[in-house]
């Protein structure tokens, strides 16, 4: 991909960036002119993003539910680049579309919690971990929530009640950070990451792409006809990062779904 330069000289710390849609914006971000620290579960993929782009790409290989990664995340961001522009929070797992009637008590707490802990407390720990660092940069945050935190249907009963606080969470941040911090989100709609399940419902290790025939189910739906990939979220993440593309954008979310939000019924 061409360098395009509307992120020359940003430093950006990701969440969730070993692969799908945070591999896709932290590429994006490297040929847009950025240098970016990754945290990510996934210790290879960490590598070798950062083995792919030497001294313009830096790995942390940790837990968003764990403060001290995103310390560290932002530290070494600072180490190396003397700076933080952008925070974009990306990790997340999925439910599979599980409705309330399949859990039982004790599975949907521990359920709840897994969830929560990835994908609300773990946008919420890296907010905090690099808040005076932004401020510093007069900086933006980007989250990733999903059309699941606009609607129903988008996911089961805890996934999409994640992602409707992640909205929350742009709204409220983005009042409590501003003048300082612009703060928005990105809600993918149906894309074919490896997007990963639940360990308390034994499908940690299963992904969205192993859904049966998803990319003809979704494709059949949407109305720009396609199954998105990661790829095709990158360049609203790239708008949000921009001073000065999006110096009055905040609290706003992003959708960008194939028109799924406009599709008829039936």
């Amino acid at each position: 991909m061409a360098q395009q330069g509307w992120l020359d000289g940003y430093t950006a710390v990701l969440t969730g960036a070993g692969g799908g849609i945070g591999r896709a914006v932290a590429e994006r971000y490297l040929a847009e002119g950025a240098q970016v620290v990754v945290l990510d579960r996934d210790e290879a993929s960490v590598a070798a993003l950062a083995e792919a782009h030497p001294g313009r790409a830096f790995g942390v290989f940790g837990d968003v539910r764990d403060p001290q990664a995103h310390v560290d995340a932002v530290a070494l961001a600072q180490e190396r680049f003397g700076r933080v522009d952008v925070l974009v929070a990306n990790a997340g797992v999925f439910d599979f579309w599980r409705p309330l009637p399949r859990y039982s008590l004790e599975r949907l707490e521990r359920s709840f919690d897994e969830i929560f802990a990835i994908n609300v407390k773990g946008h919420l720990l890296a907010v905090k971990a690099a808040e005076t660092a932004l401020r510093q940069s007069r900086g933006a945050v980007i989250l990733t929530t999903s059309v699941a935190g606009l609607n129903a249907a988008g996911g089961g009963v805890l996934y999409t009640a994640s992602k409707h606080a992640v909205v929350g969470l742009v709204r409220q941040l983005a009042l409590e950070l501003s003048p300082d911090i612009r703060v928005n989100g990105v809600a993918p709609g149906a894309t074919l990451t490896g997007l990963s399940g639940v360990d308390a419902l034994d499908e940690g290790r299963r992904s969205i792409q192993e859904v049966g025939d998803i990319s003809a189910a979704v494709s059949k739906i949407l109305p720009l006809g396609f199954a998105q990939q990661p790829q095709d979220h990158a360049g609203a993440y790239v708008l949000l990062a921009s001073r000065e593309n999006a110096r009055a954008i905040t609290g706003q979310i992003i959708v960008s779904d194939g028109g799924q939000e406009i599709r008829a019924i039936g």
